[in-house]
């Protein structure tokens, strides 16, 4: 398993090559090398698996005409060089890619076909100028392409991931809207050429392309396997026990043949059907002593996701494979938790370098962290689903096709088969039954956006069963999971095989009859059968499906905090693809119970949310990580702010932000404040003489409203306030700010009319409707009064709990300014308690600034001046309150 990169049409460029090597050095660590050649360049890292001490790339044949750059393994190499050996080839290496490269001299492009296993492969011929790449079968080894402006025509780069292409310097990266609206809409992608990324596409299972040095391209298929399983499905071979027990010996040799490694063999094992059979194969050949376990060893090493407690966790699945093992297994198992979920998100998106159905393959991805640090290869069960009916949507689809063929066929497999279908139902009726609001997921997407895009369909076969599965393999479903697997492996530097994959094996499932693939119920009924004495019936026959996936709607719920902020973030308010308010409607009946939305309709917003700032937008400089990681003191200011601030009166005041801890409705406000102004005056005589001739004039203590609001219980969880219509339907109405503030919320907008009352609210919206008609704005404040222009609502830079609650202003702001500044005065030494001048509760943000109470002198313009820039901070920076002093 390796990297491959290159170039076709531009002048020779090693640093090119070295950049988008570098670029996937995870993919192999163990060496790197370039080639170039006139308008051709190739570039390689190796993960040293067969042949380790040879087989470095690029590989050129004895007579230099062709050059290789190759990922993968052809499993039936020895077969293919005893063939080529007749024909007069010699061989200089052990490895694999010699073969590969020796067949395509003496065949040309029919070499391909010939392979079983996984591939993706550049080979650039001397004497014709051409490059030539290819996929293999399934596609299960990745390949992308993008053509480039190059000196006197097209260019073309190419490489295993897209990284090493947006790093080349010749794409200029922009999302594809349409692979997005498809994702979103249809909850697809990987299903034809084209990638997120308008421009860059990916090599289709079975394709090959051929590129000359000027840049012109022709890509068609090598294999005609998608065509030769539709004719198989047609011959119907009868199934019998004879059948399951060939179709045992055909698994159990590609097993074998995925076993042939220099380097440590594993079993990725979930506990289910397929990686279970897997693995019991496997203990099998040791015990038999077959000399292709070596690289196993006497312990075959599993790795396992389990999640204690959770409605998905497969561990006692697992266990029961483990014991059958006994005395050869070694099971390694992997708990995954939200924190953990939480913490990597972001690597996670980075990895897998395109959004994702769902969250389930993060259970791989903490899988083969694992694994690396005992194996180098894993075997799992990939594949089985799309070729067997592994999921219970296939079972729709074979009843169709009874149906067509008479009812009673039908009705007999539909009485057998309630208890799966029940499974696929069971949420859908419940939420029914409670009541819950569907909500179309165009609904959550911005409105031009789907305009844009009505006109696209997806429509898969849904009465032929063959024909379906066909669709999965090569389109619908497999694609996706393959490239899970291939970046979740790859990330840690570990080869991923997948016997079930084999395409001698696939070809044989095809050329039976259905009932090898469903019968009386039950779903992968040849599997079933072939590992009757293997497996125990705990598994064997296992109804439920799960597979490596997460406790996603459980992690959800935990983490709805956090993802709640994205949803409020500023850059996902200015996507054109979501639209924010019914998002965050959404996703806040969500969390009450009241829609159907599920989590993967969520986890898709946010996955390419996250995507989209991981690849697209500007990434913060060192400098500001460094600042957001390192707390301030409390003599610095925050982070592009100033201490000093020059007013339009012409003074200047220094302003001290204090860093805290977080304030709850249980705290005593005076008490813990005053902790934090002694800590300031206390560390005064150490912080430096700056500080100390700045700190003798007079001196005033503001306090946000916010912490004065969540002490005093005026601060309420997002999804425990109960919101009415009238609030939902007002809110609609105002304008949101970047951050969100205001009574652009339906929380914000129920507060509202709680605090004033809803005649009045609804007379001050019809005022400020007038009001922007003739040109006057905050009409609407200036009519409902008291302080609804302070309640706030959740903003995505605050801390939690801010960050998922609104707030109403604090209740008799002067009241608490005065209370405060008796506290301040009985507590703080001379000389600062003689040139304390007073509190001011503020409330403040980057947009604006509004002194809601205090008992300092003057006007409360005046000190809204001082707050200009608002130098406090209420997110990472933890600074709801400074100690202001007038410079002399």
């Amino acid at each position: 398993m390796c990297g491959i990169a290159g170039y076709v049409g531009f002048n020779a460029d090693e640093a090119l090559l070295r950049r988008m090597n570098d670029c996937q050095r995870h993919r192999g660590p163990d060496g790197e090398g370039i080639f170039t050649d006139g308008r051709g360049g190739l570039a390689h890292r190796r993960l040293s698996i067969i042949d380790v001490a040879h087989g470095q790339q690029p590989m050129s044949t004895a007579d230099g005409r062709f050059t290789i750059a190759y990922n993968g393994e052809v499993y039936n190499y020895l077969d293919l060089r005893a063939q080529l050996e007749e024909l007069g080839h010699t061989f200089t290496t052990d490895s694999d890619t010699e073969v590969v490269l020796e067949a395509f001299a003496a065949w040309g492009s029919d070499a391909f076909d010939r392979f079983n296993g996984m591939f993706g492969l550049a080979i650039w011929d001397r004497e014709n100028r051409t490059m030539t790449l290819a996929r293999d079968h399934f596609g299960i080894k990745p390949l992308y392409v993008c053509r480039a402006a190059a000196d006197g025509g097209d260019g073309w780069v190419f490489a295993s991931e897209i990284k090493p292409i947006l790093q080349s310097g010749h794409y200029e990266k922009r999302p594809n809207d349409r692979t997005i609206y498809r994702y979103l809409r249809y909850r697809i992608h990987e299903d034809g050429r084209e990638t997120f990324f308008d421009g860059i596409e990916r090599l289709e299972p079975g394709e090959m392309m051929t590129i000359g040095e000027d840049g012109h391209a022709e890509r068609r298929m090598y294999t005609r396997l998608r065509e030769e399983l539709a004719e198989l499905s047609s011959v119907q071979r009868p199934y019998d026990e004879a059948t399951a027990a060939e179709y045992r010996e055909r698994l159990v040799e590609a097993v074998r043949l995925r076993l042939q490694s220099e380097v440590p063999v594993g079993t990725s094992l979930s506990g289910g059907l397929d990686s279970s059979a897997v693995a019991v194969i496997i203990n099998r050949l040791i015990n038999a002593g077959d000399k292709t376990t070596e690289s196993v060893g006497q312990q075959q090493n599993t790795f396992s996701a389990v999640f204690p407690n959770s409605i998905n966790d497969e561990e006692r699945y697992v266990d029961d494979v483990l014991e059958i093992c006994r005395g050869h297994v070694d099971g390694h198992k992997i708990k995954p938790t939200a924190s953990e979920f939480k913490a990597d998100l972001r690597d996670f998106v980075r990895t897998q370098e395109e959004p994702l159905i769902s969250s389930g393959p993060y259970a791989q991805y903490q899988v083969m962290r694992e694994a690396t640090k005992h194996v180098t290869v894993l075997l799992d069960g990939q594949g089985a689903d799309e070729m067997m009916a592994g999921y219970v949507p296939y079972y729709f689809v074979y009843l169709r096709q009874l149906r067509a063929q008479g009812a009673r066929k039908a009705a007999t497999e539909l009485s057998k088969s309630l208890d799966v279908l029940y499974r696929l139902g069971r949420f859908k009726l419940k939420a029914k039954l409670r009541g819950r609001r569907d909500i179309p997921t165009t609904q959550l997407l911005g409105r031009d956006f789907v305009s844009a895009h009505r006109d696209e369909r997806y429509v898969v076969e849904q009465a032929n069963l063959k024909k379906r599965l066909i669709e999965d393999l090569f389109v619908g479903s497999l694609p996706s999971l393959l490239r899970y697997e291939d970046k979740n492996t790859m990330r840690y530097s570990l080869e991923g095989r997948v016997p079930f994959l084999d395409k001698e094996v696939v070809k044989f499932l095809f050329s039976l009859s259905d009932e090898a693939i469903i019968k009386d119920g039950w779903n992968k009924r040849i599997l079933r059968d072939a590992t009757r004495d293997l497996l125990p019936d705990s598994i064997r026959k296992r109804r439920n499906k799960i597979g490596f996936t997460t406790p996603q709607g459980e992690w959800f719920m935990t983490l709805k905090n956090h993802f709640y902020g994205i949803f409020l973030s500023e850059s996902f308010a200015t996507r054109p693809y979501f639209n924010q308010t019914e998002v965050l409607h959404a996703f806040e009946g969500w969390i009450k119970g009241t829609n159907d939305v599920d989590s993967m309709t969520f986890w898709r917003l946010i996955n390419l949310e996250l995507w989209l700032q991981e690849y697209f937008d500007e990434q913060p400089s060192e400098t500001d990580v460094a600042a957001q990681t390192k707390p301030k003191t409390d003599y610095e200011p925050n982070s592009r702010k100033s201490l000093d601030l020059a007013l339009d009166s012409g003074e200047t005041v220094r302003r001290y932000p204090l860093r805290t801890e977080l304030y709850a409705r249980e705290d005593d406000l005076e008490a813990k404040t005053l902790g934090y102004i002694d800590g300031f005056f206390g560390g005064l005589p150490a912080a430096g003489p700056e500080h100390e001739v700045a700190t003798k004039g007079r001196w005033y203590f503001f306090i946000s409203e916010k912490i004065v609001a969540i002490t005093q219980g005026r601060s309420y969880f997002i999804w425990d306030i109960k919101v009415s219509r009238p609030a939902r339907v007002l809110s609609r109405y105002v304008t949101r700010t970047p951050a969100g503030i205001g009574l652009g919320s339906p929380f914000t907008m129920q507060l509202a009319i709680e605090e004033a009352g809803l005649p009045k609210v609804l007379y001050a919206a019809a005022g400020g409707a007038v009001g922007k008609l003739i040109g006057k704005r905050g009409l609407f404040y200036d009519l409902v009064g008291g302080d609804i222009r302070a309640i706030d609502g959740p903003t995505e830079y605050s801390v939690y709990p801010a960050n998922v609650s609104a707030k109403l202003a604090p209740k008799d702001p002067d009241a608490v300014a005065a209370r405060l500044s008796a506290a301040i005065r009985a507590r703080v030494p001379e000389p600062w308690r003689s040139t304390f001048g007073g509190t001011v509760v503020m409330d403040a943000n980057d947009i604006g600034r509004n002194v809601l109470g205090k008992d300092a002198p003057g006007p409360k313009e005046r000190y809204e001046a001082m707050f200009a820039d608002n130098p406090l901070g209420q997110g990472s920076e933890q600074t709801p309150m400074a100690v202001v002093f007038e410079q002399s």
